[in-house]
């Protein structure tokens, strides 16, 4: 009995007032876009491709005929909503949001958990700023003023802070010039340029680093650990090499339009100006699986196709962001664990479950 006291289900006495405060929170951003005139979709959950970004797991599965109706295929859980919600932009859907479950393989920590719900929205005809605008209201409407979490707080009422990534390299690691290092013609990041750049400022990048290694090893080290604190930080313009799926800024090829938001040491949210040229974006996605499958050694999925069709059909101008919801109910409820937040974990991390022994299934008698 010591032992099944460590399970979740057993400490749902302790962790019901902060899912109680969660189920209020839904409810409120239900109504907040709702009163913003977007339409609720629900995307599915399995997935030819679970999604693009190359350092993410995901949870295998496949449809397996009963019924006599189509033929075998292999499926996903995904990780994101992101390219079913697009596809929805193309068929004329307008502003949408969804309160979607997701699943990344391999992720447990107090702020990850393997499966989880991601709040994403998306409008089209919308930019960057207006989306910045949109999402400082969308916390100030629903979460406290002020919000904690560990070390740091943010006074929520205050205006959000605004800095580039050139500007926050510039400011937290000694003066460094990120964007240096990135090409302007082809938007590729030279691992060369990044050490010496380092190096030039008294900071070390290994030699084993590539340009994207280095990028993070210097902005979770020295870069990170200020956002978000005081005020909630809008992180933008991402140097070219992790635009992801959002535009590079037509002004300055080093630069993607995309932003992070951190609030009190927490990163919150990711958001692009959206890509919609299908010839840059398949070309994004042939690096990806080939980098995916070189970091993995597995085949894994290939490019989402459906979706390359729909921007070929033509989407809409527009942003959209993707929110950790449960984080988001972890700084509303002033929860210091994801677990807490959660009404039974699917893999709890301090007490895994004992799966039973295989069951042997016993064949029909015949008629």
């Amino acid at each position: 009995m010591a032992e099944a006291a460590n399970h979740p289900w057993a400490r749902l006495q302790a962790r019901l007032p902060f899912l109680r405060r969660r189920a209020r929170l839904t409810a409120d951003v239900r109504a907040f876009f709702a009163g913003r005139g977007y339409a609720e979709a629900e995307t599915p959950c399995l997935v030819p491709v679970p999604g693009m970004e190359v350092h993410l797991r995901a949870f295998a599965s496949a449809y397996e005929p009963h019924l006599g109706v189509g033929a075998r295929l292999p499926l996903w859980l995904r990780t994101s909503p992101e390219l079913a919600l697009k596809r929805l932009l193309v068929g004329g859907s307008g502003k949408v949001f969804e309160l979607a479950r997701v699943w990344r393989n391999g992720e447990a920590s107090p702020r990850h958990a393997p499966e989880f719900t991601m709040l994403e929205w998306y409008a089209p005809g919308q930019g960057m700023a207006a989306l910045m605008e949109e999402t400082e209201l969308l916390l100030r409407s629903v979460a406290p003023r002020h919000v904690a979490h560990g070390d740091a707080a943010c006074d929520l009422s205050l205006p959000f802070e605004r800095l580039t990534m050139a500007e926050a390299f510039s400011r937290h690691c000694r003066g460094m010039d990120i964007l240096g290092t990135v090409d302007p013609a082809t938007g590729e990041g030279d691992a060369a340029t990044l050490r010496a750049n380092a190096a030039r400022v008294g900071l070390h990048v290994p030699e084993t680093d590539g340009w994207e290694d280095g990028f993070f090893r210097l902005m979770l080290e020295r870069v990170e650990p200020h956002l978000g604190r005081g005020r909630a930080t809008f992180l933008t313009h991402w140097p070219a090499p992790q635009a992801a799926l959002a535009r590079r800024d037509p002004r300055d090829g080093r630069v993607a339009l995309r932003f992070e938001l951190f609030v009190a040491g927490l990163e919150l949210a990711n958001a692009f100006d959206e890509l919609t040229d299908p010839v840059e974006q398949r070309a994004r996605f042939e690096r990806d699986v080939a980098a995916r499958r070189a970091e993995s050694g597995e085949e894994g999925w290939g490019v989402d196709e459906e979706f390359l069709a729909a921007l070929e059909a033509g989407m809409p101008e527009g942003a959209g962001i993707a929110l950790g919801f449960d984080r988001l109910a972890m700084l509303v409820a002033g929860a210091r664990d994801i677990e807490d937040v959660l009404w039974l974990p699917a893999v709890a991390r301090d007490a895994p479950l004992a799966l039973p022994p295989p069951v042997r299934l016993l064949a029909a008698p015949e008629r």
